[in-house]
C-alpha cells in the first residue's frame, strides 16, 4: 500500500511530498492512520538540522491524531480502530537513570517522533506503543494535536508547579503556548495574569481568561506583578530573555519562573533577590503519553482549546513557513483528509 509523506532529505533541505509503501509495525510498535499532525516551532530542530544526530532523510511532525490501523506482537492494551494521540515524548530506554527513577520524559535517550524516528507530517507513523496516548472522542483530531506539545507543555509545568489556587500565575507571552497556558491558569483556579505586548491583546487575553493584562511595552513589569501581591509562578512561553529577566522582581517569595520557550540569546538574573527570598529558575521539558492523556482529558472537562489554522498535508511547506514567520493565530495544523 502507497502512501503519502513529507520529508526534509537533509538538514536545511525543502521540504518535499513524497510516497512510499506504507511499513509493518514491529514488535511493541503500534501503526497509526494521521488524521491531524500540528505543525510545532520544534519542528525546525529537524528541517534546519539543529541536531547534529538526526539520521536523514526524516519525516518531521510530533503532535499527531490518528487512528491504530494495525498493531505489534506483544503490544498491550491498544488494539486496531482507537484513536490516539503521540507528543514529543516519543519513547524511552528505561535504563539510563532517569528512567529507572521512572522519570521518563528526561530519558537521556528519549525518543521524539520526527527526531529520532520519522514523524506525523504522513498518511502514516510507526511509534513504540508507550507514547500512545487515548484522545477523548469529543476532540476535534486538528484541535486535539497542538495539545500534545504546547498543550501538555503548558498545562503539566503549571500542575507540576507548587502553585495552588488562588495562586497569583502570570504567563509571559501571548503566542502559541501562551493562549494555552492561559487557559489553563484560569480553568485550574489560578489568578492569572497575562503578559504581552501592545494594548490591543487586553480584551483577548480577557476573554481567554485572564483577569489581568499586563503591557510590557509601556510599564514596569515586575513593579505591575508586585502590586498584585507578586506571582507565585511566572510560565515563560516567549522566546525573549530580556522579556524573562525583566519578571523576575515581580516574584513572591518561595516563587518560581518557569522557562518553557528556549530563547536564543543568553538569560541574565540578578541573583540576590533569588537567593534572599528563596525563588528559583526551572526549566520545563514537556511530559509522558499519560500526561498528554490528563492533558487531553483536562480541555475536555473544561473547554481549552488552541486556536489553530489548518492546511492540506500537501501544503506541508505552506504551513511549515507560516508557523516558522510568527503570525499565526496561534497554531498550524496539517490534515490528512483521513
Amino acid at each position: 500500500m502507497q502512501a503519502r509523506y513529507v520529508q526534509v532529505a537533509k538538514g536545511g533541505a525543502p521540504l518535499e511530498l513524497l510516497t512510499r509503501e506504507v511499513p509493518e509495525p514491529e514488535a511493541g510498535q503500534v501503526r497509526v492512520r494521521v488524521q491531524a499532525c500540528g505543525v510545532c516551532h520544534s519542528d525546525s530542530v529537524t528541517v534546519e538540522g539543529l541536531f547534529p544526530f538526526i539520521t536523514y532523510p526524516r519525516v518531521p511532525g510530533h503532535e499527531i491524531v490518528g487512528i491504530i490501523d494495525a498493531v505489534g506482537d506483544g503490544v498491550v492494551p491498544w488494539k486496531a480502530g482507537q484513536r490516539v494521540g503521540v507528543g514529543w515524548f516519543g519513547g524511552n530506554c528505561g535504563h539510563c537513570e532517569p528512567c529507572r527513577r521512572g522519570d521518563f520524559i528526561v530519558c537521556q535517550f528519549l525518543q521524539i517522533p520526527g527526531v529520532s524516528y520519522d514523524g506525523g507530517y504522513a498518511d502514516y507513523v510507526v511509534v513504540p506503543a508507550a507514547a500512545l496516548a487515548a484522545v477523548p472522542d469529543s476532540l476535534k483530531s486538528a484541535e486535539a494535536a497542538p495539545l500534545l506539545c504546547a498543550g501538555i507543555t503548558t498545562f503539566n509545568a503549571l500542575r507540576n508547579s507548587g502553585a495552588r489556587p488562588p495562586d497569583t500565575v502570570a504567563v509571559l507571552g501571548i503566542g502559541g503556548l501562551g493562549h494555552l497556558g492561559v487557559q489553563f491558569a484560569a480553568k485550574m483556579g489560578f489568578n492569572t495574569v497575562a503578559i504581552g505586548r501592545g494594548a490591543d491583546k487586553e480584551k483577548f487575553v480577557r476573554d481567554l481568561g485572564a483577569r489581568h493584562y499586563i503591557d510590557n511595552s509601556t510599564g514596569d513589569v515586575a513593579e505591575a506583578l508586585q502590586k498584585l501581591g507578586g506571582a507565585k509562578v511566572i510560565l515563560a512561553t516567549a522566546t525573549d530573555a530580556n522579556a524573562m529577566s525583566a519578571t523576575l522582581d515581580g516574584l513572591s517569595y518561595g516563587s518560581k519562573l518557569i522557562i518553557l520557550g528556549v530563547p536564543p540569546n543568553p538569560f541574565t538574573a540578578a541573583l540576590t533577590g533569588l537567593v534572599l527570598q528563596r525563588k528559583a529558575v526551572q526549566g520545563w521539558p514537556s511530559g509522558t503519553s499519560i500526561d498528554s492523556e490528563d492533558t487531553l482529558k483536562f480541555s475536555e472537562i473544561t473547554g481549552v482549546l488552541p486556536m489553530i489554522e489548518k492546511y492540506p498535508l500537501e501544503k506541508a511547506a505552506e504551513a511549515y513557513a507560516r508557523m516558522m514567520s510568527g503570525n499565526a493565530r496561534f497554531r498550524v495544523v496539517v490534515e490528512t483528509g483521513a
